[in-house]
């Protein structure tokens, strides 16, 4: 177990995030550079089919819904979630002009972070904690001298837990503002 927690399983999320933000740009990019950027207004009607698909992974885990290998869904709702999130966000585009679908989508990108969270950090960090734990007893080193090799890495752990407290209720909000965004494009478009 070498490096710290934060060189071991903080960066790559952000590189996550950061993928996601550069796959964004460069889509858009790519829509400018071959003069179809009318096409980015339609994307966040695929991107949010792909959301909600996603959303069947959270109905299992909740046992809302019985079928389903949760392993498999679980993969397929991050597959989803990032590739609907990568379409909401090219078709939010750098137009500033709607404040609604931007609280929508700053909901959404605080939501993606804390679902890589979990993914990216939860999980791995606690079995390279034990795994580190069981290596500095395997040295001989008392109860308290472990604890205080992993005094840093327990303090970062401990900030990490806590994703769970967030992802929920941003799930939610990201769900309401994206219905009231998507009401109103209803309520509002130049219909013709």
């Amino acid at each position: 177990m070498t490096g710290s927690l934060i060189n071991r399983e903080v960066l790559p999320f952000v590189l996550a995030l950061a993928a996601l933000a550069a796959a964004a740009l460069l889509l858009d990019l790519v829509l400018h550079l071959v003069d179809a950027v009318w096409i980015g207004r339609y994307l966040g009607i695929p991107g949010t089919a792909l959301i909600l698909l996603s959303l069947r992974y959270s109905l299992r885990k909740r046992k809302l819904i019985t079928t389903g290998d949760p392993v498999s869904l679980l993969r397929r709702h991050e597959w989803m979630a990032w590739a609907g999130s990568l379409l909401v966000l090219v078709h939010a585009g750098i137009h500033f002009n709607a404040i609604l679908a931007w609280l929508a989508v700053w909901a959404m990108l605080i939501n993606v972070a804390s679902g890589l969270t979990g993914k990216y950090l939860l999980a791995r960090s606690r079995r390279r904690m034990e795994a580190s734990r069981q290596q500095f007893r395997g040295e001989g080193l008392s109860a308290g001298a472990v604890e205080q090799r992993l005094y840093w890495d327990s303090l970062t752990f401990d900030v990490i837990k806590q994703w769970r407290l967030v992802h929920f209720p941003i799930t939610l909000a990201f769900a309401v503002l994206a219905t009231a965004h998507i009401l109103s494009v209803f309520l509002f478009w130049g219909w013709r």
